[in-house]
């Protein structure tokens, strides 16, 4: 049996997973919640929270699995981190990639390093959560954490040091920091001397599959599992989620939908040239060698803060109860571009959807459907419009668009991207980013040899959910509307 731990930025699952010799299954042992916490001001992830629910789960599953346990892997989101100081010890708490320190720092950045010059060297995308501009902002701030630190690791990787001792930092999760180079895989000595902090933060990079040792044995006495052993898989989320997209043609994009939707292609070496840098694509770290040429969408966000904003009111509304609002509300009233800052904070999204559809001069959706219509119309023309930016990058067409992870179950809108994209859309599986965390868990034991291998495994395993196109004459007479309000041109 193989113990997963997938971590989201909305809740995290404890997943066993059994092989059969021909199949793969999953059994969800402990599902529990994970928001950021505000503080005078700033949002902090509370990661002792995260490590009592792995320990948790870890006593659950060596007192219910009918096998040992034979590995144990973690994922998390990408970009935040935590620093421990010199006797090992957490500073304090994480900052939430959406604390609002960030805000406008990359002008600020610019003014010490040109962005082609971060760019060529990283690959990445230039959005506020990175942990690039994270630390620049706390030292900006003259963080008083900064001058206890000694030791710098991404989520997954303080996790794997709770669990095991053993401190290093994962290749996938390392790659979403804007600290790595893209090339050597290492940490980018010219985007830490501009952070002006010390290179010896920075553990050694250890590519995705690697075992890192059993549990600490004060912990083994704690859950009793003593024969497990701890694997740095792919541990940032996405990665792992494309390791087990069910691949069936050439030439695929796929989404990683959940709290965001990450749209791209894999691709064998990074893509870093100007029109790359122009539309703000990254170029994220992969298993097997695999680049993910990719953008961050923001997706399911809007629904999740939605609905506990409403719960907040007394108004608590299931998913089905949303999505029935949604379909039955009028089409096409009005549309919202995802990623405009002003939707990036919690609070209450709603209404500033609603603020902005006024500012815009458009329609004010009032009612509940009416504000998730207008959120899925116009995420799914979001997918198109990247979807078309990425196959202008890279010349490839896309036969199929593979949307994996947990909004593969929503269903009105993986039809509302066949829609907008014209293309087949086949969502699953769901439990996607739990899959590829196993898969290599396996390929680390040796009972996997390749991705190809990997991923047939997941075709024999789970069932995909095919959407056709339907209404594309309709979907199409109103893109030029989403892209005119939107200010986006490819």
């Amino acid at each position: 049996m193989y113990l997963a731990f997938d971590l989201g930025a909305s809740n995290g699952r404890g997943i066993l997973g059994g092989f059969d010799g021909e199949r793969l299954s999953l059994e969800i042992l402990h599902r529990f919640e994970n928001r950021p916490i505000e503080l005078h001001g700033h949002y902090f992830w509370n990661i002792l929270g995260l490590y009592e629910n792995l320990k948790h789960c870890l006593l659950q599953a060596s007192q219910e699995s009918a096998q040992p346990v034979a590995s144990i892997g973690i994922d998390t989101w990408g970009c935040d981190f935590a620093l421990l100081d010199k006797q090992g010890k957490l500073v304090s708490n994480p900052y939430a990639y959406r604390d609002p320190q960030t805000r406008g720092i990359f002008d600020i950045i610019f003014n010490r390093i040109p962005r082609q010059e971060i760019f060529h060297a990283t690959g990445l995308q230039f959005i506020e959560p990175n942990s690039l501009a994270q630390l620049f902002a706390m030292k900006r701030n003259q963080d008083p954490v900064l001058k206890a630190a000694e030791t710098f690791l991404m989520i997954p990787d303080l996790l794997h040091y709770w669990l095991t001792g053993q401190v290093a930092c994962e290749y996938t999760d390392a790659s979403t920091s804007q600290l790595m180079n893209i090339y050597s895989r290492s940490w980018d000595s010219n985007m830490i001397r501009l952070l002006d902090i010390p290179e010896t933060w920075f553990p050694t990079i250890v590519p995705p599959g690697t075992i890192l040792g059993p549990l600490r044995a004060g912990l083994v006495t704690e859950v009793n599992l003593n024969q497990a052993q701890v694997i740095a898989t792919a541990t940032h989320d996405t990665a792992a989620a494309v390791a087990a997209v069910p691949v069936q043609k050439q030439n695929y994009a796929y989404i990683s939908s959940g709290t965001w939707a990450l749209l791209g292609m894999e691709i064998a070496k990074p893509l870093v040239t100007p029109a790359c840098m122009a539309y703000n694509f990254t170029n994220e770290g992969g298993v097997y060698g695999k680049i993910r040429l990719l953008k961050n969408i923001a997706n399911l966000w809007f629904l999740q803060e939605s609905r506990y904003q409403w719960s907040l009111r007394g108004e608590d509304l299931t998913w089905d109860e949303l999505a029935s609002m949604a379909r039955e509300a009028t089409p096409f009233i009005a549309f919202i571009d995802p990623d405009d800052p002003e939707f990036l904070l919690p609070g209450d999204l709603p209404g500033r959807i609603q603020r902005f559809c006024q500012g815009s001069g458009q329609v004010v959706p009032q009612t509940k459907g009416e504000i998730l219509r207008v959120v899925l119309e116009s995420l799914a023309y979001k997918y198109r419009f990247v979807l078309e930016c990425c196959q202008a990058l890279t010349g490839c067409p896309v036969e199929a668009l593979h949307i994996v992870g947990g909004g593969a179950r929503n269903q009105l809108l993986n039809q509302f991207a066949a829609n907008t994209a014209n293309l087949p859309v086949l969502a699953g599986p769901s439990e996607a980013t739990a899959i590829g965390n196993i898969l290599m868990q396996m390929v680390a034991l040796g009972e996997l040899g390749s991705l190809e291998q990997a991923r047939e495994l997941v075709r024999d395993s789970f069932e995909v959910d095919e959407y056709l196109p339907e209404q594309v004459q309709a979907w199409e007479d109103h893109y030029p509307r989403f892209l005119a309000v939107t200010g986006l041109s490819a």
